[in-house]
């Protein structure tokens, strides 16, 4: 009688993996999106998968395609500003400020320090409001739903006062070329100073609930490394270059709107995985309540648009309805544009989902011949073919929300 051989579970595991590697199965080709809610918008992902884990992945975009660049040649400069706020729609204002300091550069324009403020203010608190938002996603992304609710209710504060500034809750359109919309409503200060004062509370709330929660570290401790030599290649910018260890900041290294005026630190990371991704963001909350702070406190009086700029701001509404030259004026800036000498132009800034470029090249006139926009979101993108393949399938929505991308600019 032959004696049964015993076989221990560790050699079935090991004749399977040899058998498996033997027989390699067939891959299986899956499209994520462009309507799923990981996605964060219309971005589809074509994925090839070897069982749970990803092979290859090719991002396919163009669904929120507008023309935007297109649409500008037929716009006066001011005309434009509202197709502004539908880049990253999440932070407007911001996109309104860049825009504007892109002409008034074509146009050699300086606004007075009570404009430059004001827009600090605004890009600061649309860093806030965004980041908010990203943040909240990231965690119900990952499974921590408790921490969109914290993060929203904030961000609700935060409307209430884009509201009151300027009239509209998402879609604001404050900027002008040479000014804002309309200065700063009286008592609007102290509330975003109340604001600035409560919003910590929740920030180390969320810190307590997230930063060192076992599952959350599981979804995104080292997942999805980008090193600061990949992070310089696929030229990324804004918090998730910072988070690959690259301390680059536009408002430091090449400052506009007085940002040279105001104290604060620029979070780096280590890893540059999602987990730091993360981490720069949190602390970026609390850097930009401290520029907000310092800019009301520092809030110098005086006119909220370039007074010497005729041809380029419109004149105030008192004027039009009592003085012929005004009246005029304000004819020929609505019919015409403001009148921007020729040449060319490239501003960018540091807005929340990265740098926002704006090239522009005039002939002259109320409306420019070329306008090219470098979106930040679309540039994140362009790293998910080099990242995402040898991740495991569930591991997408954490590097997606990681990139804090928004398809609006990314599409345009």
């Amino acid at each position: 009688m032959s004696e049964i051989k015993e076989i221990s579970l560790g050699d079935i595991a090991a004749r399977a993996h040899e058998l498996a590697e033997e027989t390699p199965g067939e891959k299986m080709l899956l499209n994520m999106g462009p309507s799923h809610p990981a996605t964060h918008g219309v971005l589809r992902l074509r994925l090839e998968l070897d069982g749970d884990i990803v092979t290859k992945c090719d991002p396919v975009i163009g669904y929120l395609h507008r023309g935007d660049e297109k649409i500008a040649e037929n716009m006066t400069y001011n005309q434009f500003v509202p197709y502004t706020d539908r880049l990253d729609y999440l932070a407007p204002l911001a996109n309104n400020v860049a825009y504007a300091i892109a002409v008034e550069k074509l146009a050699k324009l300086e606004v007075p320090p009570r404009c430059q403020a004001i827009r600090v203010l605004c890009c600061e608190l649309a860093r806030i409001s965004s980041h908010l938002l990203g943040l909240g996603v990231y965690g119900m992304d990952t499974g921590a739903w408790t921490i969109f609710m914290y993060t929203f209710t904030e961000r609700e504060k935060l409307y209430s006062l884009f509201e009151e500034l300027t009239g509209a809750r998402f879609t604001t359109s404050y900027t002008r070329i040479g000014g804002v919309a309309r200065d700063l409503p009286e008592g609007w200060l102290a509330k975003v100073e109340k604001f600035c004062d409560e919003l910590p509370r929740t920030i180390d709330e969320v810190d307590k609930l997230l930063t060192r929660n076992k599952l959350f570290l599981d979804r995104t401790k080292d997942i999805a490394p980008v090193s600061k030599e990949l992070a310089i290649a696929y030229a990324f910018t804004g918090a998730n270059l910072r988070a690959s260890g690259v301390p680059v900041d536009l408002r430091k290294d090449k400052p506009y709107s007085g940002y040279e005026n105001y104290e604060f630190d620029i979070p780096v990371g280590t890893v540059g995985d999602c987990y730091d991704r993360y981490l720069v963001r949190m602390e970026e909350l609390r850097q930009s309540i401290r520029i907000v702070k310092q800019a009301i406190a520092k809030m110098p009086d005086g006119p909220w648009y370039a007074e010497d700029a005729k041809k380029i701001f419109p004149p105030r509404k008192d004027g039009v309805l009592t003085k012929m030259e005004e009246l005029i004026q304000n004819f020929m800036l609505t019919t015409e544009g403001p009148q921007i000498p020729p040449g060319e132009v490239y501003f960018e800034a540091e807005n929340p989902k990265g740098a926002l470029g704006f090239f522009i090249h005039s002939k002259g006139g109320g409306v420019p011949y070329r306008l090219h926009i470098r979106g930040g979101s679309f540039v994140s993108l362009g790293i998910l073919p080099a990242i995402i393949p040898g991740n495991y399938m569930t591991d997408i929505t954490a590097i997606l929300g990681s990139l804090d991308f928004v398809m609006g600019e990314c599409d345009r």
